[in-house]
């Protein structure tokens, strides 16, 4: 039997001032993605500036047991959120310890943000040129201060290869399921998000500050009608017939939706068809003309030009990986 591959180091930089909540995220996330087999994909660390306790926001500390040299060993580097910035946030520029702390990080590793933890790769440069998301109360501040940064300030998370940043908290839920989601496919995603009792999917483009987030009291939400529509992804799924389940007009449940959920009616339902499409290539041999059919798609060019729009590859390129990343961790 070959040996069993090593897992995936990720090793997450606590800072002064750090939000207890978002540097537990990527623990519980990537702690929860394992092989069919039961093995564990990820290996999780923590490391500060130095070896010792280190300030939260919250009225306690943590203790960290390694110091940044730690970096020099991670294949990812997460930097959660911290309200003790200093001269990162307030004037764009690196600590020297902050600087020599980052210096350990070999190229090449992937280097991810949670809400202002994106504050830390842009004063070290990482996203000069690159597309970035933070904290929407803190967008408009962000780019002021690294104009060379692409801000986007309405997205969930951005993905740009190699770094991927996200937006405030339950965003950085979002992103770290992505990874997995890129990493081990929807499978081992959805499975982490069931553990963790977190929606499995939430596309990054989709808004991160809607207008009513909660539904009013007494008015009707659109829940309903997108339970409907799950049940219902291999159906023609017109506009009238989800205002139907709300009973509402068309034009009233069109502006609910959105106001709900961030996005339209019709790009949530293509998101949704490309998840199910997503499960169906990682878990099935069907064709891709039944794929296209279950997914509601409908045939197969139409199945191919909404999976390389969102995953950036075809379909049989997609279940190639995948497959053989599955078998690889079975046999492991």
């Amino acid at each position: 039997m070959a040996p069993a591959a090593k897992p995936h180091r990720v090793v997450i930089l606590a800072l002064a001032g750090l939000l207890p909540f978002e540097l537990g995220i990527p623990h519980r996330i990537f702690g929860y993605a394992k092989s069919p087999g039961g093995r564990r994909l990820y290996e999780i660390l923590t490391c500060g500036l130095a070896a010792g306790p280190v300030r939260t926001d919250a009225d306690f500390a943590i203790h960290v047991e390694h110091g940044p040299e730690l970096l020099a060993t991670a294949d990812t580097v997460v930097v959660p959120a911290s309200y003790e910035l200093g001269p990162v946030y307030e004037e764009g520029r690196l600590t020297a310890g902050l600087a020599a702390a980052l210096a350990h990080i070999r190229p090449g590793t992937r280097l991810v943000s949670i809400c202002t933890g994106g504050y830390v790769l842009a004063a070290a440069g990482y996203l000069d040129g690159r597309p970035a998301t933070t904290h929407w109360a803190s967008a408009e501040h962000f780019q002021r201060l690294f104009p060379a940064v692409r801000v986007d300030p309405d997205v969930l998370y951005t993905d740009d290869g190699d770094v991927l940043t996200s937006a405030g908290v339950a965003a950085g839920v979002d992103l770290c399921l992505h990874i997995v989601r890129r990493d081990h496919g929807a499978a081992v995603a959805n499975e982490a998000a069931r553990r963790t009792v977190v929606p499995p999917h939430r596309d990054g483009g989709q808004a991160q500050f809607v207008s009513r987030p909660v539904p009013e009291p007494q008015r009707s939400s659109t829940a309903a009608a997108r339970a409907w529509v799950l049940d219902r992804l291999h159906e023609p799924l017109p506009l009238s017939d989800l205002a139907r389940q709300e009973a509402m007009s068309v034009r009233t449940f069109t502006r609910r939706f959105r106001q709900e959920s961030g996005v339209s009616p019709g790009e949530w339902i293509t998101g949704q068809r490309v998840e199910r499409a997503r499960q169906l290539l990682e878990r099935t041999e069907l064709p891709m003309e039944a794929v296209a059919r279950e997914a509601g798609f409908g045939t197969a060019q139409s199945l191919r030009k909404h999976v390389q729009a969102v995953l950036g590859v075809s379909p049989t390129a997609y279940r190639r990986t995948f497959r053989a990343a599955g078998a690889e961790a079975a046999g492991s």
